[in-house]
């Protein structure tokens, strides 16, 4: 586990903040690459399904990993780090969140919330996967055991919750929403019928119900993922209140998925995802680069695809052992006990 002094954390600061300057080129060059390939293969989901709806549906699955760096992109204007110009931030991040059935301003209220308090026992259930402690599971009532564990069923939360998320959460602004942020939900989804009436005139319902239905639950299923294990591994950081650091947080409670390039390339490079949570101002295309600059990131938490698989099944945290565990490791513990 990475380890920083105080005279480190002020380096490292100054280190990351070079880096958190948006060029507008390359904004530019990244939305071009991204989002006209993703028209582009509308259009060839469109001719394809006049044939058969099973010659598109390889096309829907691109089309969802496209959904993928759309979002990355999208939540770069949230952080208001992929252009210079704000204006140009939120025009184009309520654009995206059209596409990304995610409402801009009321994502990133709710997105600003999880980095300022992710790792913080005391701060949980804001943006964040739901984790219960050893002792809170312990002490719960059956039901909130079984809805604990049933919502961390990795066919609930990779099948099942992006569909729920994407499509019927995200239509409703939450009670503690400003204005803004509630006015964000309603224009999105008015945008999304919109869009929907347009496509289903094209495609007709039954086929664009499939083909949307696939993009979303790919989109939504590769997008969970990533933030799942960018926060849930074995050995990630969770403190109290009192005792919750920042600089800490970030380096030892955010993975460095280390991914092949061309998944890097799909998920916009948040596998760096210690470096975003150092500066949520570094676009994502100067994330690898920061990454690069200081041997002190090599020693973060470094998942790789094979690795990553064995944290589906981490549930909860243990704070003696400051780690993550297992139901089946917990149960061992009660018998042994």
């Amino acid at each position: 586990m990475i380890t920083v002094e105080q005279k480190q954390k002020s380096k490292i600061r100054k280190l990351v903040s070079q880096f958190a300057k948006p060029v507008d080129s390359k904004a530019w060059l990244q939305l071009a690459n991204t989002l006209l390939p993703f028209l582009g293969v509308w259009v060839i989901m469109y001719y394809t399904s006049l044939v058969s709806i099973w010659l598109t549906l390889p096309f829907a699955l691109l089309g969802g990993l496209l959904l993928v760096r759309l979002f990355i992109i999208f939540h770069d204007c949230g952080h208001g780090s992929f252009f210079k110009n704000k204006k140009l931030n939120d025009v184009w991040g309520n654009f995206l969140g059209m596409l990304t059935f995610t409402p801009y301003h009321h994502w990133t209220w709710e997105h600003s919330i999880h980095h300022s308090s992710s790792g913080n026992l005391d701060k949980r259930g804001v943006g964040d996967i739901h984790t219960m402690t050893i002792d809170e599971y312990l002490n719960a009532s059956n039901w909130e055991k079984f809805k604990y564990r049933l919502g961390r069923n990795p066919i609930i939360l990779f099948f099942v919750a992006p569909i729920i998320l994407f499509l019927l959460i995200h239509r409703f602004p939450s009670h503690k929403a400003k204005l803004r942020e509630q006015l964000s939900v309603w224009l999105t989804n008015l945008g999304i019928a919109a869009m929907a009436f347009g496509l289903i005139q094209l495609f007709g319902f039954w086929n664009w119900l499939i083909i949307q239905g696939v993009t979303v639950w790919v989109g939504g299923a590769a997008g969970i993922w990533m933030f799942y294990i960018q926060h849930q591994f074995e050995d990630a950081y969770w403190e109290t209140d009192e005792s919750w650091n920042y600089t800490l947080a970030a380096l030892q409670g955010s993975s460095y998925y280390h991914l092949p390039k061309i998944l890097q390339w799909f998920t916009g490079n948040i596998g760096f995802h210690h470096i975003h949570h150092l500066n949520s101002k570094i676009p994502n295309y100067n994330l690898e680069a920061c990454h690069k600059a200081d041997p002190i990131f090599e020693e973060v938490n470094i998942i790789n695809l094979l690795s990553s698989l064995k944290s589906i099944n981490l549930k909860y945290w243990d704070e003696k052992k400051r780690c993550l565990i297992s139901h089946k490791e917990l149960k061992l513990r009660i018998a042994s006990a």
